[in-house]
């Protein structure tokens, strides 16, 4: 029953269990209501998705080397203990439950659900 990671908005597989929104923001035009019917998320947790300033930092960052900082700082910013904590969590629930988190992102090796799956990993995490 490992963790799916996922693009918010795209379609659910039957096995992925409810989704968790690792973003900043809900999906702009749509109603809290209809979040889940329109497969972004069931539980909206922002607490693991990158700060405004690191959101505004990738957004307006260019050349090879970003992505390198962009990780660095998303990882101290996870090592806080809060987020530090829902990651532990999310790793242990893993092993018994079905889930997936996810981001809208088009391209996860350029979004930061690829850093949380490392994360996750790394607290000896299983993904499917």
């Amino acid at each position: 029953m490992p963790i799916r990671v996922v693009q918010l908005g795209s379609p659910r597989s039957p096995e992925e269990g409810p989704r968790l929104g690792t973003v900043r923001r809900p999906p702009r035009g749509v109603p809290k209501s209809q979040f889940a019917r329109l497969d972004f998320y069931d539980v909206w947790l922002p607490n693991l998705s990158p700060s405004q300033e690191l959101v505004s930092f990738a957004m307006h960052s260019q050349g090879r080397d970003w992505w390198k900082t962009f990780e660095r700082k998303f990882r101290a910013e996870m090592n806080k203990p809060d987020a530090s904590r829902v990651l532990d969590l999310l790793a242990v629930l893993s092993h018994g439950a079905n889930f997936s988190l996810g981001c809208y992102c088009e391209d996860e090796q350029q979004c930061h659900r690829s850093l949380l799956r490392r994360l996750l990993a790394e607290r000896g995490a299983e993904f499917s």
